[in-house]
């Protein structure tokens, strides 16, 4: 996986941990930016969604020091489903996490056709 966009921070810390994350990863090949899309999940609260380039094990890592930086809850997406059945929709999967502990998981999906945000199919808590 080179690029995400089911990674989220939750809502109010943004702007600072995209910078944080941004800066902490300058000798790195990661990049992360805010597109201006929330979602709102039951179980967890809001989370504005952000889109990352870059190596997977570095992006990982660093939401989760981000994370026990901030003390917030974090979406760390790009889970795919195992089977290969093809569908009318795309699937991804994503934990929560607060710190190193998941809290719970979030399911998305979003239509292969058109441009369309993903949105919140099911969740589950731990």
């Amino acid at each position: 996986m080179k690029d995400s966009e089911t990674f989220g921070i939750e809502e109010g810390h943004g702007e600072e941990v995209i910078t944080w994350l941004n800066e902490q990863s300058k000798n790195k090949k990661f990049e992360a930016r805010l597109y201006g899309y929330s979602i709102d999940t039951k179980n967890f609260g809001e989370f504005e969604m952000f889109s990352w380039r870059g190596d997977v094990q570095v992006a990982r890592k660093l939401i989760i020091k981000a994370s026990k930086r901030f003390k917030i809850k974090v979406i760390e997406g790009g889970y795919k489903p195992k089977d290969k059945l093809f569908r009318m929709k795309k699937f991804d999967y994503a934990k929560v996490r607060k710190g190193d502990k998941t809290i719970g998981q979030v399911e998305f999906e979003v239509s292969r056709f058109g441009n369309q945000q993903w949105e919140v199919k099911n969740e589950e808590r731990r």
